[in-house]
């Protein structure tokens, strides 16, 4: 009898996309961060990916200090793969979103890999009343962006997190950036298995419709072969559709708050655990079995949590 599939869940706790005006459930403290990013886990989540924010104002910040507030004690209390963001805010300079992974040395760091424009101003015609000055600014400036991924600052954050051991979710919003992964596959900095995390429903990158997570996958096959491990995400309302076609198609899935507010229509998720308890019944409504972390580690070939610096 065959060997039942184990499918990758990550839950992405809270991000640099919505702000703290636009959900009163969206982690903005090291505190709220950490009961949030448990609850994911017990869900069934094996990889947390994780932002930093201002405690204060909720505004993302890549000190790592702020990283430093969670980061122990998360690892103490749960047995996740924790995955520290490189892509920051596309506000950041590459220097300034790379600090955390290269100082704290995790097992998992994302990487965009392409530069692109990333509008989040569509936002704003549905979000009219904010808490924060920064948050209208974060919005209303993503009409003139260039979210930066030079070939040099995706060769500078490869060659920092394989020095340290950290594997990569290779953050691909077009069909272009997998043929940027692929340069890099060919240069030998990128090495198999790698996590493809295919991005679609983002103003600036590629859409969600069916035909288009079917055209990534396809690419991705042809010029990985069985090199890779995929996983996709659905921005805001694709969440779970993209979601449920990747299953049905042997891939993963990331969901969470970084990535949506919602739980379903016109309806706030109250917790990240929420809506991995959607992926997860989704999933065994498909007779797949959900990942532990240490078999995410073992199909991502990490380097376990004691070898991080944190």
């Amino acid at each position: 009898m065959a060997k039942p599939r184990k499918v990758i869940i990550t839950c992405a706790v809270t991000g640099a996309i919505h702000t703290p005006s636009m959900s009163p459930y969206l982690p903005v403290t090291p505190q709220e961060i950490i009961d949030d990013g448990i609850k994911a886990f017990e869900a069934g989540a094996s990889i947390l990916h994780l932002h930093a924010r201002d405690p204060e104002n909720g505004r993302p910040t890549q000190d790592p200090e702020m990283f430093r507030k969670f980061l122990p004690q998360l690892k103490q209390a749960t047995s996740a793969v924790l995955n520290l963001t490189t892509g920051g805010s596309p506000h950041m300079t590459v220097a300034e979103r790379m600090r955390p992974a290269a100082e704290l040395k995790p097992e998992v760091a994302s990487l965009n890999m392409g530069s692109m424009n990333f509008g989040l101003y569509p936002m704003l015609n549905r979000f009219k009343e904010f808490k924060h000055d920064w948050e209208r600014e974060h919005l209303e400036n993503s009409r003139d962006l260039v979210f930066k991924n030079t070939f040099a600052d995706i060769e500078h954050i490869l060659r920092t997190g394989n020095a340290n051991g950290t594997r990569f979710e290779f953050e691909c919003y077009d069909t272009s950036h997998l043929y940027t992964l692929a340069h890099f596959v060919d240069r030998g900095l990128v090495k198999a298995p790698f996590l493809v995390q295919t991005v679609f429903g983002l103003l600036g990158g590629i859409g969600a419709h069916p035909e288009d997570v079917a055209h990534m996958k396809r690419t991705a096959d042809r010029l990985f072969g069985d090199a890779y491990v995929w996983s996709v995400l659905g921005a805001g309302r694709n969440q779970l559709p993209v979601a449920a076609q990747a299953a049905a198609q042997g891939g993963n899935i990331r969901v969470g708050l970084e990535d949506s507010l919602w739980a379903a229509p016109g309806q706030l998720a109250q917790s990240n655990a929420d809506q991995v308890k959607k992926a997860r019944a989704l999933l065994e409504g498909l007779s797949l079995e959900v990942a532990t972390p240490d078999e995410a580690r073992e199909m991502l070939d990490l380097k376990g949590a004691g070898d991080v610096a944190f």
